[in-house]
């Protein structure tokens, strides 16, 4: 018997098998991405950077990343949405290829670019599943994107810090790229054969999308509605100083505690697994007792108290390593609850006529953060001292939590 699709859906059978292939799409890239994220800083001080430059190729990746992503989601809905994810997988192993290869810095910026560009595909992504869900079932289907992010990160920064044990011609961290690389490529050849296009010739060119990375008309209309512009705020805030450790924390383990990439990647998979366990298993059933402000709130108390211990973890003598374990748990905590509860309080603040608008917004300054981020942190650590992005960054904390106390209702 057959099941007639609804207008403008695709059939039954193609959104079960694509959510799927989507789905390990979404993955592999995402574990390949986090093989090589943390060790970055530490690879370009290897080629010869200073601290402030080993930093700057997770800013060159987020800047090039915040600008294509609106580019390549409009290009979608024109042309389709198989052919601009097959560009972004080929072109992600491309990038992977030439980093690990990268004789220099130049050419280590050029494979940072060039897969910022190239990995701006999450907007692709999220189309792709709205063409293939039903209304009632998309937010299960969005799900899967979180999903595969949360999963690349928790295995892949321990499996990238792993395989740093292996120096290639002598060289240490080519191997996780070149994996990362190879990833890719298996990625491509699943999606080739098993990623059917999504939206129909019909459709494509009927809506498209604007191409600038901000709609400021849009963005200031998403912050005008009381409580949204206190957590838009709140949500560049916490970006801007996690990235910025994010980008400082593998120079920070080898100057201070002289751990090895592998160590940091352990700590880095720790920070991974509890922060989807408190997302998947705490989040959900603290929201319906406590609300998301007060979850919001407490885990920014949290990072607040997670960013000073460690800031001050080296100087605490015998007990110093245990404070960087701790002080990784906690911020995955604190992170744990603020990440997924901030935009939900937004989405619950915001008419149902303006959810893409005022949830773009937050996904607009999140982007910002993580391409400035990177720079703060790093011209602190080389400008001030090893310790500074982690305790101004705590009193940056701080001021989010007060923010959040007055304005979060």
């Amino acid at each position: 018997m057959s099941v007639q699709p609804e207008v403008g859906a695709a059939p039954a059978e193609l959104r079960g098998g694509s959510l799927g292939t989507l789905f390990l799409t979404i993955f592999l890239d995402l574990l390949g991405f986090g093989l090589v994220i943390p060790f970055l800083p530490g690879i370009a001080r290897r080629l010869g950077a200073s601290d402030f430059v080993a930093t700057l190729p997770g800013a060159v990746f987020s800047v090039a990343q915040f600008v294509f992503i609106p580019i390549w989601g409009r290009l979608s809905d024109r042309v389709g949405r198989r052919p601009v994810l097959l560009w972004s997988i080929a072109a992600s192993a491309m990038g992977m290829a030439v980093l690990g290869l990268a004789p220099d810095l130049t050419w280590l910026f050029i494979a940072r670019i060039w897969s910022g560009i190239a990995t701006g595909n999450i907007a692709v992504a999220q189309a792709y599943i709205a063409d293939v869900t039903t209304p009632e079932k998309r937010a299960r289907g969005m799900a899967i994107i979180g999903i595969a992010f949360g999963l690349g990160f928790i295995f892949g920064p321990f499996i990238g810090g792993e395989l740093s044990r292996f120096a290639i011609q002598g060289r240490p961290g080519m191997l996780p790229p070149l994996v990362a690389a190879g990833l890719s490529t298996i990625n491509l050849l699943l999606a080739l054969r098993t990623l059917p296009e999504s939206l129909p010739p019909e459709r494509r060119g009927v809506s498209v999308r604007r191409a600038s990375p901000i709609d400021l008309h849009a963005f200031r209309q998403a912050v005008s509605v009381p409580g949204i512009g206190a957590a838009v705020a709140i949500n560049f805030m916490s970006f801007l100083w996690f990235s910025g450790m994010e980008q400082t924390f593998r120079l920070f383990t080898a100057d201070r505690f002289s751990m090895s990439d592998a160590a940091t990647g352990r700590i880095f998979g720790l920070v991974g697994i509890v922060s989807a366990t408190v997302q998947g298993a705490i989040v959900p059933r603290l929201v319906p007792r406590a609300g998301e402000a007060r979850l919001v709130r407490a885990g920014l108390v949290v990072q607040c108290v997670a960013f000073a211990l460690l800031g001050m973890s080296p100087a605490l003598g015998g007990a110093s390593l245990a404070a960087l374990w701790t002080s990784a748990g906690l911020i995955a905590l604190g992170s744990g609850l603020q990440g997924p509860t901030l935009p939900a309080y937004v989405s619950r603040r915001a008419a149902g006529t303006a959810q893409g608008t005022t949830l773009g917004a937050m996904q607009s300054a999140s982007a910002l953060a993580r391409s400035v981020g990177p720079l703060v942190g790093g011209a602190l650590y080389a400008a001030l001292n090893p310790r500074a992005p982690y305790l101004i960054g705590a009193v940056g904390f701080g001021l989010a939590a007060l923010l959040a106390l007055s304005r979060l209702r």
